[in-house]
């Protein structure tokens, strides 16, 4: 860990967020896996800071969904099912789809994509997006998480409205976790994550909100029915069923 220095209670602060953060990057990226234990001595040693940032460190993980807390054991990682994904893709709709209508409705002049403010933070999100798309293509699942969440991040930020942007963030880092939990068991990713993040923001900026929609719940179906064949044993190759996926829906996130 770095040094720090400043006001204690500021550090403390920062320690603790920092902690989290590290211990959130190690869950998306598969190091800590479901179920597995650890005890706030150990990540304390770990990253050789003391017991009190670590355990407000992990009870922040805890109550944003990504750890469960044993009274007489310490944390392990929360082991997410097929059920919990398909909660987390009912909830995202409902949000993803009030800020599609109001972005493209036009009845809030603020949230008009012709209106500067909204024009340039859309340009920001496609080249977050352009960036999403590039580690999808080439199947590097870490690098397409962090583009990922920043482009969702970003694009909600387009509303102004910061609780419902930490809610999307939120909700989106926790289907990033039940998704990373099964994607180990592809031999290879490539081809199999989604890669629309610009045709999404092409959609928005030209108001077409009936694109924008299908492009969304292509993935989300898709990527559901794969998470499904995954948990049921299967290699994830294709939708439930035999039906053929949406084009250029073939997705993970």
């Amino acid at each position: 860990m770095p040094g720090f220095s400043g006001n204690g209670a500021v550090t403390r602060s920062t320690l603790r967020q920092q902690i989290a953060d590290a211990l959130r990057d190690e869950v998306l990226a598969g190091r800590l896996q479901p179920g597995q234990e650890f005890t706030v001595k150990e990540i304390a040693d770990q990253y050789g800071v003391s017991a009190t940032p670590v355990r407000e460190a992990l009870v922040d993980l805890s109550a944003q969904g990504l750890l469960d807390a044993d009274q007489h054991r310490g944390f392990r990682v929360h082991a997410y099912d097929a059920d919990d994904f398909r909660g987390m893709i009912e909830a995202r709709t409902l949000v993803t789809d009030g800020m599609f209508q109001a972005l493209t409705a036009g009845h809030l002049a603020q949230l008009r994509p012709d209106e500067p403010r909204v024009a340039a933070a859309l340009a920001g999100v496609r080249r977050r997006g352009e960036e999403a798309q590039r580690a999808a293509l080439a199947g590097e699942v870490t690098v397409l998480i962090g583009y990922d969440l920043r482009f969702w991040r970003e694009l909600g930020a387009v509303f102004g409205n910061p609780y419902l942007t930490d809610f999307l963030h939120r909700l989106r880092v926790q289907t990033w976790v039940c998704v990373v939990q099964h994607l180990r068991r592809l031999p290879d990713p490539r081809g199999r994550l989604w890669d629309r993040h610009t045709d999404l923001v092409d959609a928005l900026s030209r108001r077409d909100i009936d694109t924008a929609r299908a492009i969304a719940e292509s993935y989300n179906a898709d990527s559901l029915s794969l998470v499904e064949g995954l948990t049921d044993g299967g290699v994830g190759k294709g939708p439930a069923r035999g039906e053929p996926p949406a084009p250029g829906a073939d997705t993970l996130s």
